[in-house]
């Protein structure tokens, strides 16, 4: 018999990858408002605590995210808008229930938490310190878990993509999109970020759950890539034959009226030391992609 794991998100470019790859492993239960049998809203408090108390499941894995960067930062500051709603007050519900039925909440947060300053990679002993509206509610809510009374795991990505293609387009299918009709912007030199192989993220939250690890963890690739150097490497290896050209994040930040973080990158080193498999380099991951 398989085991029951709730998962919030299930539709999702990060969390469909999950329940698709261990669909022969784990019972899912969908909590979304979409689900035609048992439509969940996590806003909604009493709704998040019925679909905790009438399943056996002994985890749920949140997925579920506002993260449309730039739609946030047009409700900046906005405690009632979507953004908010889902990222804080859709967490603070879902951790309420877990409470109350005593289930491990495994939450996925980001690397937009913090401000994107550190010259070097993030980990997770660094403060909190979102610069924008997106980052702001992760964090918030990181915070909400952190300070609760549950079992919890958090597991923060930067910049996620996967081998098969899906609804949303990721990071490698948007660069490859513009390599491909020639409307790839001029890339960044001097910005940094951490792909994250969402195949491999799937067996990070499968061990999560397998082994009941508990705590904080940043679960990237643990590399740090420029846009141009990652532009130039899925360019290359998917043979698209484009035209990458080098940008300056200095010159495109004088043109916004809003903040951007330089460095998203963030050290895995915790997370690998307990994994009982390895996390394949992005360079390999990349040639795993099919477009």
């Amino acid at each position: 018999m398989k085991q029951a794991v709730l998962v919030t998100g299930a539709n999702g470019l990060v969390g469909s990858k999950f329940t698709q790859q261990f669909a022969d492993t784990y019972d899912f239960v969908s909590l979304d408002i979409s689900n035609p049998l048992n439509p969940v809203d996590i806003t909604q408090s009493a709704s998040v605590l019925k679909a905790l108390e009438n399943t056996q499941a002994k985890h749920i894995v949140h997925y579920a995210a506002y993260t449309d960067v730039t739609g946030a930062w047009k409700q900046n500051g906005d405690e009632s808008g979507i953004a908010y709603k889902v990222n804080v007050d859709g967490t603070k519900n879902i951790i309420a229930a877990c409470e109350k039925t005593n289930k491990h909440l495994i939450h996925i947060s980001t690397a937009y938490v913090f401000n994107g300053e550190k010259e070097g990679l993030y980990s997770e002993s660094d403060e909190l310190s979102p610069i924008e509206w997106y980052g702001h509610t992760k964090a918030e809510a990181e915070r909400a878990v952190t300070e609760s009374n549950i079992k919890w795991t958090i597991l923060r990505i930067d910049q996620p993509f996967r081998s098969d293609t899906q609804v949303r387009p990721d990071v490698v299918r948007r660069v490859a999109q513009g390599l491909t009709d020639g409307t790839l912007y001029p890339q960044f030199t001097n910005h940094y970020f951490g792909p994250t192989y969402i195949d491999d993220f799937a067996r990070v939250v499968d061990f999560i759950i397998k082994t009941d690890t508990i705590g904080l963890f940043n679960a990237s690739s643990g590399e740090k890539w420029t846009d141009f150097d990652f532009a130039k490497l899925v360019n290359e290896t998917l043979q698209l034959n484009g035209t990458v050209k080098p940008g300056d994040l200095d010159n495109y930040l004088r043109t916004l009226d809003r903040p951007y973080q330089r460095n998203t990158a963030m050290d895995v080193s915790k997370l690998k030391s307990i994994l009982d498999f390895e996390l394949l380099s992005v360079k390999e991951a990349v040639k795993t992609v099919v477009i």
